[in-house]
This record gives structure tokens, sequence and C-alpha cells, in this order.
């Protein structure tokens, strides 16, 4: 992996960049049939990168359509494991091959920090990509343990035809969590990629066409949610739906898939991770630091991110103090200086959503004790600084409802007891993160947090090999480990009597 270049070596490649910005359908670029584009505006400096094609329900129509044709013939679906293996494998040494570029388009489409684009959202797509190409030609079926007489196997076959929703706050890793195992099982995938950040999805569809995988296997359809994301709910050949975002779109694709073929919905919504410090933490430094970025890392567009600060009565003052001094540490500015810590929040729609919760918090009583303001304005971008609430309570709706921004809000609780309460007390249930060095208070708080990941003495641990998901509101199914398959393979059952 290439260095980090300079910001203004930085500066010169992004003005030097040429936009991917159509549709790729059927193994091509193209336009949306209606000829309708909408506008790729940069949250760095607010400039208008490109105009990417809005696809609607006629490109859907053409893609599913090429999607079906594909998995009916065979091509990828019948595939040796072992060569599906390979194409895949090299899909990915072609995504790391681009790595500068596609790292600089994350950072210009998303506003995340180039530092941890280049670090963390290009090698993560490669490491997702390549995992489970090598899981393909490991998966087994299974023959079930029966009378002699009697043969039978259980199979794990490829669903079909899976369109892929994914958000904008790492486009191309959350794409790879879809593209990754709906791929390596045999199937056919329409991406359909968040309007505010699509470059990346589109660039990568020509290195997927480069790598061997056929025409129709792999598609990506750009375009306004209420058109392209709805018209992928509702097609009635569309044997399955994978979804990142908010928990309003996600009811709605369980309502499009009523209304359509009742094609399987997986679902992953988003949190109000609670991150909770009990008195006996061994390490207050370590808590705190994890906090701040639990929180501040990628702007706080996380859907796992530690945005309820739960912290023992006895020694919140000690951890806050810890916090604050991190906090104001924390550099915002221009995504593409090297030195730059927090970018820009991705448009400005969700800026103006972030200071709107903000003003909310002030106004039903929490202390406001750090940041709250729109900042770099000179930049002409969409920047907010780090925001710290305290005196928070639980019901306030700062505390309750998920901002996908830069505000933490801290809450106290008595006991280990009272805080798993506080903790389970929300219809998110994502995540959850606990400091404690007793093992019986760890091994408690794990079993009685209602959540998908629970992490003792860290927080957001894990890698591929674990499985990501949630409870209640925050969805089900889950991606990464294998785990993800269930999510695109059918299980038929072939029972066979041997006779005599």
């Amino acid at each position: 992996m290439a260095a980090v270049l300079s910001f203004d070596d930085l500066k010169s490649r992004a003005a030097g960049l040429q936009f991917r910005s159509q549709a790729f359908i059927g193994g091509r670029y193209v336009d949306a049939a209606s000829g309708e584009t909408f506008d790729c505006i940069s949250p760095v400096d607010g400039r208008v990168l490109t105009r990417v094609a809005a696809c609607g329900a006629e490109d859907v129509d053409r893609a599913v359509a090429a999607a079906r044709a594909a998995f009916e013939s065979g091509a990828w679906r019948d595939m040796a494991p072992a060569r599906r293996k390979a194409k895949l494998l090299k899909f990915a040494e072609l995504i790391k091959a681009h790595h500068d570029e596609l790292a600089l388009l994350e950072t210009l489409d998303m506003g995340k920090p180039i530092g941890d684009s280049h670090a963390v959202d290009v090698p993560a797509t490669v490491n997702c990509i390549r995992w489970y190409a090598e899981a393909a030609d490991k998966i087994y079926d299974e023959v079930a343990p029966t009378d002699p007489k009697v043969l039978a196997m259980i199979r794990r076959e490829p669903v079909g035809v899976v369109a892929a929703i994914v958000p904008w706050n790492f486009p191309m890793i959350m794409a790879a969590w879809k593209i990754g195992p709906a791929l390596a099982t045999g199937n056919s995938l329409i991406l359909k990629p968040a309007e505010q950040s699509s470059l990346s999805a589109i660039r990568i569809a020509e290195l997927a066409a480069e790598a061997g995988i056929p025409e129709g296997v792999f598609q990506v359809v750009p375009g306004l949610g209420e058109q392209a994301g709805k018209a992928l709910g509702l097609h009635p050949d569309v044997d399955a739906i994978a979804f990142t975002g908010s928990g309003e779109v996600g009811k709605l694709l369980l309502q499009y898939s009523g209304q359509s073929n009742m094609k399987r919905v997986a679902l992953e919504c988003g949190g109000k991770t609670p991150h909770i410090v009990l008195a006996d933490t061994s390490d207050l430094d370590q808590a705190a630091e994890a906090a701040a970025w639990g929180i501040f890392f990628n702007q706080g567009e996380v859907c796992n991110a530690g945005s309820r600060l739960l912290v023992q009565e006895s020694i919140k003052d000690a951890l806050m103090e810890k916090l604050l001094n991190i906090s104001r540490g924390i550099k915002v500015g221009n995504p593409l200086d090297p030195q730059t810590k927090m970018g820009a929040i991705v448009d400005r729609a969700q800026m103006d959503k972030v200071l709107r919760y903000i003003g909310i918090g002030q106004q039903e009583g929490a202390q406001l004790v750090l940041g709250g303001q729109q900042v770099q304005t000179a930049e002409g971008g969409y920047y907010v600084e780090p925001t710290v609430f305290d005196r928070v309570d639980n019901r306030m709706t700062i505390a309750q409802e998920e901002i996908f921004g830069p505000v933490l809000s801290t809450l106290t609780f008595k006991d280990a007891e009272e805080g798993l309460k506080i903790a389970n007390d929300t219809v998110y249930g994502l995540a959850a993160a606990v400091w404690t060095k007793n093992i019986d208070t760890a091994h408690k708080m794990a079993r009685g947090l209602r959540a998908g990941s629970v992490w003792i003495n860290c927080f957001d641990g894990g890698d591929i090999t674990t499985p990501f998901g949630g409870y209640k509101q925050s969805g089900f199914g889950r991606d990464k480990s294998l785990h993800a398959l269930d999510k695109y393979t059918e299980l038929k059952t072939v029972w066979i009597e041997l006779g005599s």
C-alpha cells in the first residue's frame, strides 16, 4: 500500500480525476433511460464533482432482466467454485491496484479523512472480497443422518437475483459486505449505492468486469432512493434485498416485499449504541480515548457509533475531564489534508439535521459542554465540530434517536443493574460496549445487553470472521462471517429412497 501523499499532491490529483458517472448494466456503462442525472456534490467544498445517472424503474427493469438472464444461463451460478474464487480474488487485486484512486473517490464523495479512506476503507474492501472469495470453494452441503435405506442431502443453492442497497457512510465497505457473500455463492447482484456517494461503486463495476465476472452478474444502478431503490424493492423478479440504512427505509422495503413477490429482506438499520463505563474499569484513559473515537470517528456517521456514554456516577467527573481533553484535540478540517482527523458531513441536509438535533438537545435541558457549531465555513463544505452533551436523560430526543453525526450524549447510572436498564431502553439493538475489570460483571452485562455485538474493554472490536447485525429495530440478518451466506442462499432437501 502506497504512502498517503501530501495535501498539495492530493488536491492536485483530485483536480485531475475523471469520474465514471453512468449506470453499469449488462456489462457496459449506460445513461439512465430517461437521460436524467443528479448532481454529485462534494461535502469537502460544496462543488459539483459530476452529474450521475438518475436511474428509475425502466433502468431497474433492464438490470433485473440482465441479472436474471445471467443467473439462468448458469455462467456464474454453475461455474466451479474454484473458478469463482479465482475471479473474485482477481477482483480484489484490481481494487487494491487502484487503491489511491478509490481512496480519493471516497473522500471527495463522502467527506471522510483521506487517512481513513486510505488505511481503513480500501484495505477493508479488498480483505472482504478476498475472504469471501476464499470461502467460495469451502462451503459444504450436508448429508442427513437418516435410515440406511434413505439418502437425504441438504444443499445450499444461490437465491437468484439479489439487490443490495447500501448507505453513504462507508460506500465501499458496506458494498463489499454484500458483494462478497452474494457473488461467492453464485448469485447475480444489482448494487444500488446511496445517491450521496455513488462514485466508488460505479468505478468498481468496471473492475469486476475486468476480473472476468460475467456480464449481468454484477451491475450498478445509481439513483434516488424513492426511484431506483423503490423500484428494486417492488420488482417481482428480485429474489432478495440486502439493505443497510435508516429504519424508515427498512420498513418501506418490508412493505414493498409484501406488496410484490414476498422477496426475502435482510436489514441493518442503525443504532444508539450504549458505551458503558463502570467505576472498576482498569484504564480510565483508554476508556476515554475509546469513548471519544467511538463517536467522532467518521464524523459520527457510523451505525454503531457510541452515541450514548453511560458512566457510573463515582467516576463521571474524572472520565469527562479526560474525554473533553481528547475531544478538544480532534482536528476538524479539509478531508484531503492527511493531518485531518475529522472531515466533512456528507451533505448539507445531513449537516442541517445534526445541527437541528443539537438545538433540540439544548431545548430539552441537556448541558452542552463542547462544540455544537458548524465550522470551516470558508471551505464551502459541511463541517460540524465534536459535540458533547452532559446531564442527558435517556428519555431525551438526543438519547433516543439516531443523529448520525459527531454528537455524544452523556448519562450517569448508580450501579451495573441500572446501567444495563438504561442501555437497553431504546428501540435499537445493534451494539454495546462495557468497561470493567470484573469478569463476572462483564459476563452478566454481555448476557443482559440486547445487542448484536457486545465489546468488553474495547470499542468496535471484530473482523471479517465475526457477524455484524442487530436486535430489535436495528434489523435482522448478519453481514460479515460465514453467517452472511445465509442471506444469499436457499436450503434444498433432496430425499432419495434407496430401496432394499
